[in-house]
């Protein structure tokens, strides 16, 4: 089973495009939060992560603050 991928982000983080971009470009499916007009969802980010910055995305029950590529890649199997 595909890791549940969900990205908590704001339309003008350039880093919350490229996460998504990576995201789709390889075939990963994921679901997509818009912290700036979710407040139950940023608050929900912010529980997660302990965190206000974005991008915050979870893998399963592993979180990743910011765009980071080799872990995202590790915990999901890719290249």
């Amino acid at each position: 089973m595909e890791a549940k991928v969900v990205v908590y982000s704001t339309p003008t983080c350039p880093w919350c495009k490229r996460a998504k971009d990576y995201f789709k470009n390889n075939g990963i499916s994921f679901k997509d939060y818009d912290v700036s007009k979710d407040k139950a969802k940023a608050d929900e980010m912010v529980r997660k992560s302990g965190q206000m910055g974005v991008p915050v995305i979870t893998i399963g029950s592993h979180v990743i603050v910011g765009f980071d590529k080799n872990k995202i890649d590790s915990l999901l199997g890719t290249h």
